[in-house]
């Protein structure tokens, strides 16, 4: 049998694991009588987990989310993945950055010290993007508010700007939100447009939420087996044989005019833009480029830069005056 600090860490760890257990199978798990699970669920009472008896034939014990957060318990695997996740947790949220190195320090304190080793030797760098290619982070208020109308299924209204819009006085967005994903270092929300009649995607980063929330629906079903499928097909691309990338001297709401869903647009500025694009042949690359009527840089691959060359080549020899065949 175990001791009784030992088989307390076991009832809680059992209680964690599901949600209802009766006090018969409990007192077999611990190989003790029904009535020592009572006294030691008592204890955990004490301790300030919030450990309610459920009624019923048999009766039983359930684990519910309490007011304030007591002693929690994890296994080493658990431990280990707290400690790299908060170590590599990024700015991709404002202002949680500073609270994950707090909860860090705060979990490694209460580490025994052959768990300490193991994250201690795990010393993991996140390192930001360059400045061209850093994502906008979202308000952790912003993604609060859109997860509390996603689970209380209410109508989410709100304003959506991109940094290149003009000033809108327009009505609100209406949706019904389903889902919030990241893909590519951004944050999405999956919701049914209400004006659209359609599914959307729409980036967190240029969401403010109204307040209050409109009425409650009845989620529809994704066009998709799942989130990750769903999001997934909406941000594929079509596949070509050749595909390059190239800088743009315009604003990215220019270019996503003529690219559509043929490419990939990503703002670097109010003048500049990243779009990847694909053709038949990298000549044929070079050329659609060539008509956004824009500077641009190529950057690559290869293939694109010498097909720009040839195709200048190409166009200069076109422009030279005529040789006169008489001499």
């Amino acid at each position: 049998m175990l001791e009784t600090s030992a088989r307390l860490l076991a009832l809680l760890s059992l209680l964690q694991t599901r949600r209802d257990w009766s006090g018969d199978l409990l007192a077999e798990r611990l190989e003790v009588s029904p009535r020592t699970v009572r006294r030691d669920v008592d204890r955990l009472r004490g301790l300030g987990y919030p450990v309610r008896a459920t009624k019923g034939r048999e009766g039983g014990y359930r684990l519910d989310a309490g007011a304030d957060l007591p002693p929690l318990l994890f296994d080493d695997e658990q431990a280990v993945a707290v400690a790299v996740a908060l170590q590599t947790a990024t700015a991709s949220v404002a202002g949680v950055g500073e609270a994950a190195l707090r909860a860090l320090a705060t979990v490694r304190q209460v580490m025994p010290a052959r768990l300490r080793h193991r994250v201690d030797a795990l010393q993991v760098t996140a390192v930001t993007r360059p400045a061209s290619e850093v994502r906008p982070s979202v308000d952790l208020e912003v993604l609060l508010a859109i997860g509390a109308a996603i689970r209380a299924t209410e109508v989410l209204r709100f304003d959506y700007h991109r940094p290149t819009d003009p000033p809108d006085d327009g009505p609100p967005r209406r949706v019904e939100p389903h889902h919030l994903v990241t893909w590519g270092g951004r944050w999405y929300l999956v919701a049914w447009d209400l004006v659209r009649a359609d599914w959307r995607t729409f980036r967190v980063d240029r969401m403010t939420p109204r307040i209050p929330t409109g009425p409650r629906f009845t989620p529809r079903p994704l066009p998709a087996p799942d989130v990750a499928t769903y999001v997934a097909q909406a941000f594929q691309r079509p596949s070509w044989p050749c595909e390059g990338e190239a800088v743009l001297h315009c604003s990215a709401e220019r270019a996503a005019r003529w690219v559509g869903d043929q490419g990939l647009v990503e703002e670097l500025g109010p003048d500049r833009c990243r779009v990847v694009l694909g053709s038949w042949s990298w000549v044929g690359l070079a050329a659609w480029l060539g008509m956004f009527d824009v500077d641009l840089d190529v950057v690559g691959p290869p293939e694109l830069r010498a097909a720009t060359a040839d195709l200048a080549a190409r166009y200069r020899r076109a422009t030279d005056p005529p040789s006169d065949p008489a001499g």
